[in-house]
């Protein structure tokens, strides 16, 4: 399992933004086999984690046509700056008690 890391200074996100932001959730879940996705912005930073089986899965996403196109607009006007890391997950952990502790 792997992990791709996104983490960006916004420049301006407008209407535009939300909308591509929308269908690449969709793409990446629906087409290209990403199994998880969150996204949090706070201020002037966004940091969106996204989970993968595999490397050629990123790979594919990544070189997608309109992942391409929003990536451009990315680069271009919606942030400053930005930085990708993608991680493999070498483990994995959770505690389902915490929950009935709430």
């Amino acid at each position: 399992m792997y992990a791709v890391i996104f983490r960006a200074e916004i420049n301006d996100l407008d209407g535009a933004y939300a909308a591509m932001a929308v269908r690449m959730r969709e793409l990446a879940m629906n087409e290209y086999g990403c199994s998880e996705f969150t996204a949090v912005t706070e201020g002037t930073q966004e940091i969106a984690i996204s989970y993968w089986h595999d490397q050629e899965q990123i790979k594919q996403w990544k070189q997608a046509a309109e992942h391409l196109v929003a990536q451009r607009h990315g680069r271009n006007k919606w942030y400053k700056s930005y930085q990708v890391q993608v991680v493999e997950i070498i483990r994995q952990y959770t505690d389902s008690t915490l929950g009935s502790l709430l």
